[in-house]
């Protein structure tokens, strides 16, 4: 066998010099396009990659910023030229003119006039800082609502957006700024604030490393998207009795991997908690906010929701699984939940094996709509439903070899649950056929617990109210699953909703439930 010879650069550098991900360099090894020594990757893997750019699946995959050659220097200079003209007419044409690649790589989400309007509440006047201010749309806020102009503090590594917070302050206030600064904020040692305001880069692509050494200064282990890393460093720059306002994606309030954050947050005193919908073009995640002040913790914390307001006890955030901050429920709603979790229950935790469908890599490469030689039946999360398994038209070759990602052969072939695993509810299906799945369903395979009354009591209505009021997502996960109670001590051989429920102490009110009094 040819010995392949070393070219020093790991996959994260491979990852950074081509502008992909470490998950797609990842995947182009399992692929065979890269080759590992050791802990590098061959040159001759790497030269063949080269050749391969632009062929295959590889020119979705890499690279997705220069899909439509945005030249971020030259629109930055032709704007810099620009700022002797109307302001406000150029901080929107600016916006305008990002392309939604670069936005997305950079975490960029210009928030709507309106939306800063309601979340900044300034009481009196202090140093004020918003630490991604963009062209300023908080920072001009919060002048209006009274903070001078001289305590304005703002940050952000975009030169052309400082320059127009800047000219935007002078021509409001007369007064020329020297602490709007470019840089990162992340990187930069600050002043402590009385207000912080900001809505922070969703996501924005840094490297592993950056992202773990940045959380190290804070004691983070796990939340290291960046929006969580501009939270815990605001909190620690805010003053005692200062004020945090931040908006961020809904994953913030409801994903196991923002725990940490949510945690810190309940440490202090939560005035709101808003759901602002979806005020971005071209996103579909909805925009949250959070305003706390740097003091202890209080009872009461403010919700908005739907346009209704209304009050909800810190306990019960304190009690949810992961510390989710599920405040689309009300408070009659999160009483429940409380009360739920404060009986007697199992969870599926460590009580069951999973598995993931099968990642071909390709599907329409692998997928054939007719039964042949050599090919097996596959089904989809569009085949499962509440009442069985539907029959499927579509097949892929039997050697699990060829695919990119298969969980061990005996979890599909053997008894199990399936589960639909792009969905708001919960939908489960038994399969005691040996089916092979797809990724769009995921395999449950429930230790000591009836798979048939299991299957049940995860479709039954009650069930996917509690899903649904817990958590809130588009995705079944493994770890929500994980985390809902299950009162086995009212599971028979048959399941009856209605038995459970009068074993549990509730009652069905309009789609609702509650606790009999």
């Amino acid at each position: 066998m040819k010995q392949l010879s070393l070219f020093r650069i790991t996959p994260n550098e491979l990852a950074l010099q081509i502008g992909v991900s470490e998950a797609t360099i990842r995947n182009w090894i399992k692929l065979g396009y890269l080759q590992k020594v050791d802990d590098y990757i061959s040159y001759e893997s790497i030269q063949n990659l080269y050749k391969l750019i632009g062929t295959e699946k590889l020119t979705k995959r890499a690279n997705k910023l220069k899909k439509d050659n945005f030249d971020y220097e030259e629109v930055s200079s032709l704007f810099l030229n620009k700022l002797n003209k109307n302001i406000e007419l150029i901080a929107k044409e600016y916006e305008n003119n990002l392309s939604e690649s670069y936005k997305n790589k950079e975490g960029i989400f210009y928030t709507p006039e309106d939306v800063v309007k309601d979340l900044i509440d300034i009481k009196k006047d202090g140093t004020f800082c918003d630490p991604c201010c963009g062209s300023g749309n908080f920072i001009i806020e919060a002048i209006k609502q009274g903070i001078s102009p001289q305590n304005i503090y703002g940050y952000d590594t975009d030169k052309v957006a400082v320059e127009i917070t800047k000219k935007r302050i002078f021509e409001l206030t007369g007064y020329k700024s020297e602490n709007i600064i470019c840089c990162d904020f992340l990187k930069t040692d600050t002043k402590k604030f009385d207000y912080i305001f900001t809505n922070p880069p969703w996501g924005k692509k840094l490297p592993k490393q950056e992202k773990i050494d940045i959380a190290s200064k804070y004691e983070i282990k796990e939340a290291l998207d960046t929006s969580s890393l501009f939270f815990f460093k605001c909190i620690d720059i805010l003053k005692d009795g200062g004020v945090l306002g931040f908006l961020l994606p809904e994953s913030f309030f409801n994903v196991a991997t923002f725990k940490e954050a949510r945690e810190k947050a309940l440490n202090y005193n939560i005035l709101k908690l808003i759901d602002y919908k979806k005020p971005f073009k071209k996103l579909i995640t909805r925009a949250q906010a959070i305003v706390l002040k740097k003091e202890k913790p209080k009872k009461w914390i403010e919700c908005r929701w739907n346009d209704k307001t209304y009050k909800r006890d810190r306990n019960s955030f304190l009690h949810n699984p992961k510390k989710i901050l599920n405040f689309y429920c009300d408070y009659e709603d999160s009483e429940v939940i409380e009360y739920l979790y404060s009986l007697s229950h199992i969870t599926l935790e460590n009580r069951a094996k999973w598995a993931l469908g099968i990642v071909t890599g390709n599907n329409k490469k692998f997928i054939i709509n007719e039964k042949k030689a050599g090919y097996i039946p596959i089904y989809k999360g569009k085949h499962i439903t509440k009442n069985g398994i539907i029959k499927t038209d579509e097949f892929i070759p039997n050697d699990l070899s060829l695919y990119q990602q298969v969980a061990p052969k005996e979890m599909y072939e053997n008894k199990k649950l399936v589960y639909k695993f792009i969905s708001s509810k919960l939908c489960f299906a038994y399969d005691k056929k040996g089916r092979y799945f797809l990724n769009s369903a995921n395999i449950l395979i429930p230790q000591d617990i009836n798979m048939e009354v299991l299957k049940d009591l995860l479709n039954s209505k009650f069930m996917n109210w509690l899903f649904k009021n817990t958590f809130n997502t588009h995705k079944v996960l493994r770890g929500d699953l994980e985390s809902l109670p299950i009162f086995s001590q009212f599971l028979k051989d048959k399941f009856s909703e209605k038995d459970y429920l009068d074993s549990l102490g509730l009652r069905e009110i309009n789609g609702t439930y509650r606790i009999k009094k």
